[in-house]
């Protein structure tokens, strides 16, 4: 079983180490450069007119703040790095690259199935076209930036691949990996179905980050598990 404890900064795997830099030195970007970067960086809904494609990529380069980047990062180190050991550089940096796309795809069917809900609300008279004006116009105006998705998907693969490892909360409180990962799933399902007010938290995109990660693991795994371990 792999123990979180035993894995030291000193022997960060090559393709973590990479994207830690690369994060890294967009986060400096963002800062000198400010929103005319960040906005052309930034994941757009497929409907504004600042929306490009090459968003599904550069959007999980970009952090909102430096809490933002250091928690990312530390995940991405913590839960990554036996997963670059067992498979090797090019099939993790795949697999990254995979779940933040995939992320960034549920996360813009999510705004699309809201609009429509929205639009349907309308019809039935429930809300005015106001309203609906008003909530698709934040959805149109929204962007999301982070490697959350992507590193979602990583958490999941670990804790399908080693469930009872003991990750300790606040580097105190053992808990199984297993029900760490369960319940932030949870936790992102029921913030994205329920959004409270003032929240900024792209919440579908973690859970499509999670849920590409765990087909693509059940997908690598299902012919040979022992490869894994």
């Amino acid at each position: 079983m792999a123990d979180l404890r035993m894995r030291g900064f000193q022997s960060i795997p090559p393709v973590i180490k990479n994207l830690v830099i690369a994060n890294a030195l967009f986060f400096v970007a963002e800062l000198t450069f400010g929103n005319p970067f960040i906005n052309t960086l930034a994941l757009h809904y497929y409907q504004s007119p600042e929306f490009g494609v090459w968003q599904f990529l550069t959007h999980m380069f970009l952090h909102s703040s430096f809490w933002h980047i250091a928690i990312n990062m530390l995940i991405l180190w913590m839960f990554g790095s036996t997963l670059e050991d067992i498979w090797g550089g090019k099939r993790f940096l795949i697999f990254y690259l995979l779940c933040g796309l995939g992320a960034a795809v549920v996360l813009l069917g999510a705004y699309t199935v809201e609009i429509n809900l929205l639009m349907n609300r309308v019809n039935e008279r429930s809300i005015t076209e106001g309203e609906y004006y008003a909530r698709a116009a934040r959805i149109l105006h929204s962007t999301a930036v982070g490697a959350s998705g992507a590193i979602n998907g990583v958490m999941v693969a670990f804790a399908y691949l080693f469930p009872n490892s003991p990750v300790y909360l606040y580097f105190v409180f053992p808990i199984k990996v297993k029900y760490l990962v369960i319940g932030y799933f949870l936790l992102d399902l029921f913030g994205g179905i329920n959004p409270t007010q003032g929240d900024n938290v792209a919440h579908f995109a973690h859970v499509g980050g999670a849920i590409v990660g765990l087909i693509l693991v059940i997908t690598m795994n299902k012919s040979n598990r022992r490869t894994f371990y």
